[in-house]
């Protein structure tokens, strides 16, 4: 709780249990936080400061002649596939549908090492989100070609690299050669982990041990995307949100008629508010869970 006083000369002495503050402040209100309260501004300071870094950075970018709210400007597979079979996985539908016959998919979503995407430069202020078409830090991806990826980007200091995986717990073994423009991303879908399994969701690592991992995750630029959207504890999520404190998320609902566990709306607009107050929170597809508009079309033809 925090306590707004207003500092006098009796604050400039030192009974037992009271804190001696300096002669100047006399006259002055002074603000007095918990620590725990003080550790959450400070978090806060920091992502704001990280937001408007980066995107004074990419609006403000010459090169970038696009709209203002499409943050990435480009995607590059350098590795593309993944192993971890989601459920609603567009990328591997897409690479054993439509690309099938294509050289990089012709083994489906084999991971693979896109040698020819090492030719591609970046511009300033881009904004490039990685592997896109696959899951770069997935156990299944050698070491070697990790590093690789990160070898080339140390080449454009000035760009912004995304990496979005859900085996975020790969990271710490590469933060020593990780470039500081890159952006440490984890997908966590809800915080339930019997909801995940019972209607097998994928064969990722379940939602607490990414929790735990973008927790405990030293880097400043974190990044959560909670898309698509399953079920989940109000309270016990917006806590995950405030502990992994990322600058910025995104939240959306699944855009391929795949009916997953999702929330009804109202819980999501409320997780929406919630954590709007913490952190930059981009709103991907927010609209009626797919029962609610079933329910509703059935509640029209009768």
């Amino acid at each position: 709780m925090s306590l707004i006083k207003r500092v006098g000369r009796t604050s400039l002495k030192r009974p037992r249990g009271r804190v001696t503050l300096p002669p100047e402040w006399i006259g002055k209100d002074v603000i007095v936080l918990s620590q725990e309260e003080y550790s959450y501004w400070k978090k806060r300071d920091k992502n704001l400061f990280l937001v408007k870094t980066i995107f004074q950075e990419i609006l403000n970018s010459k090169s970038n002649g696009r709209r203002m709210f499409n943050v990435v400007t480009k995607t590059w597979n350098p590795v593309s596939g993944c192993l971890h079979h989601c459920s609603y996985c567009w990328a591997r539908k897409l690479a054993n549908t439509k690309l099938k016959n294509s050289h990089r998919y012709k083994e489906g979503f084999k991971p693979r090492l896109n040698e020819e995407e090492f030719k591609t430069r970046f511009k300033d202020g881009d904004f490039v989100f990685v592997s896109d078409m696959g899951d770069l830090f997935g156990d299944f991806i050698p070491r070697e070609w990790i590093l690789k990826v990160l070898e080339h980007i140390q080449h454009f200091p000035k760009t912004f690299f995304l990496f979005l995986t859900k085996n975020p717990g790969r990271y710490e073994k590469f933060l020593e050669d990780m470039p500081e423009n890159a952006i440490l991303g984890a997908t966590i879908e809800t915080n339930r982990d019997k909801l995940y399994l019972e209607n097998v969701i994928s064969g990722a690592a379940l939602p607490s041990i990414r929790y735990d991992a973008m927790k405990k995750l030293k880097w400043d630029k974190k990044f959560i995307s909670v898309e698509p959207i399953l079920d989940f504890d109000l309270e016990v999520l917006c806590k995950w949100v405030k502990d992994i404190s990322p600058f910025m998320m995104y939240v959306g609902y699944d855009n391929y008629h795949n009916r997953l566990p999702e929330p009804p709306l109202s819980k999501t607009l409320k997780f929406l508010e919630e954590i709007s107050e913490v952190t930059l929170v981009v709103r991907k597809t927010i609209k009626p869970a797919w029962f609610e508009r079933l329910e509703s079309h059935l509640d029209g033809i009768q």
